[in-house]
């Protein structure tokens, strides 16, 4: 018999585009709501905030300040709130 897992799945917040890190503006195990930004990304010196889709905390920050990421790099994981 087939059963769901009983782990609670995580959204990963990406990058859409090939940019440098300029700030992270959360911290692991930060409560954050849907559309809070937590990372600043800077491409053609453009400023481009990037908000979390989903409510949820902060359960890893894969980038920091002056990192190069391409389009689809994982920047923060979002852990559903127990």
């Amino acid at each position: 018999m087939w059963r769901m897992s009983k782990q609670p799945r995580v959204h990963t917040v990406a990058a859409e585009i090939v940019a440098n890190v300029l700030t992270v503006d959360v911290a692991v195990g930060d409560t954050i709501e849907a559309d809070t930004m937590v990372v600043l990304l800077e491409s053609m010196k453009m400023e481009i905030p990037v908000l979390a889709e989903c409510a949820g905390v902060v359960s890893e920050i894969v980038v920091h300040p002056g990192d190069v990421v391409h389009e689809g790099d994982p920047l923060v994981v979002i852990a559903p709130q127990s």
